[in-house]
């Protein structure tokens, strides 16, 4: 059973070929994910190459698995929690909302928590709202009417 970290939704996928950090002492650390199978709750059961019984795969119990970043799915970035903490946020009508100082994570998205000149936004993260997430820069968005209270300004 894997477990994502960090509020992370389960980005693993098959195909993709992954390390299990630590290392087993006389195993390779590179496998290729071969199955995802949901398991209830936030986690999912996955198969890796390599291991093909029981003893195999107690040996990966505890460990981390890591990704090349070019393998994880289109718009991972927004959930990625060290990425959007203290970035600013610019709304199309609105302006510059403020900077993100928390994201509430969530079962069916996270939500972002804005301060700024509004006091505190919430902020779904859902790409309907997010419009733009450059590396750096303003993050843009166009929230729905009544989000922002715009005689707080």
């Amino acid at each position: 059973m894997t477990v994502p970290v960090h509020g992370l939704p389960l980005m693993l996928h098959e195909g993709m070929r992954v390390a299990c950090v630590p290392p087993p002492l006389k195993r390779d650390r590179w496998h290729k994910v071969v199955s995802v199978t949901s398991g209830g709750g936030t986690g999912a059961l996955v198969g890796l190459s390599g291991s093909s019984c029981i003893a195999d795969a107690e040996e990966l119990v505890g460990c981390t698995i890591l990704a090349n970043v070019d393998d994880l799915p289109e718009g991972y970035e927004i959930h990625d929690l060290d990425a959007l903490l203290g970035r600013q946020v610019c709304d199309a009508v609105y302006g510059d909302l403020g900077e993100i100082t928390e994201v509430l994570v969530g079962q069916v998205h996270d939500v972002w928590v804005i301060e700024g000149r509004y006091g505190e936004v919430l902020v779904p993260a859902v790409p309907e709202i997010v419009e733009e997430l450059p590396t750096e820069g303003d993050i843009l968005v166009r929230v729905p009417v009544g989000t922002v209270d715009a005689e707080r300004s």
